[in-house]
């Protein structure tokens, strides 16, 4: 059984809905790599500053990012505890895929010594 580690089927659809994006995951990987303001995310896109706006804001409703205000401008960082938690569900269902092969692997292994 996959444990969520308080992760509930809401944050979990919101956690990979938002990474089914490839500009999402590349705000994201920006977000990690170091503090950025929105404005800096933006100038990075061939887009609208309202249209990464909205990126940055489905981003932060999935909690992979947090947005500060610094003054006049919104700062926008990595929220590593919930990629954490992501990380640790996509790792349980590896574990899980790991063990049915290894079942399957056993059966056919135990079918060969039958014969």
């Amino acid at each position: 059984m996959v444990v969520r580690d308080a992760l509930t089927d809401d944050d979990v659809d919101r956690i990979f809905g938002a990474l089914a994006d490839r500009t999402r995951r590349d705000i994201l990987t920006r977000a990690i790599e170091r503090v950025q303001s929105v404005s800096a995310l933006a100038r990075q896109y061939d887009m609208s500053f309202a249209a990464v706006q909205k990126h940055v804001a489905v981003l932060e409703r999935a909690a992979l990012i947090v947005k500060e205000a610094h003054g006049r401008e919104q700062l926008v960082h990595a929220n590593r505890p919930t990629i954490a938690r992501a990380i640790a569900l996509l790792d349980q269902y590896e574990q899980l895929w790991i063990d049915r092969a290894n079942q399957i692997a056993a059966i056919l292994d135990s079918e060969g010594e039958v014969q």
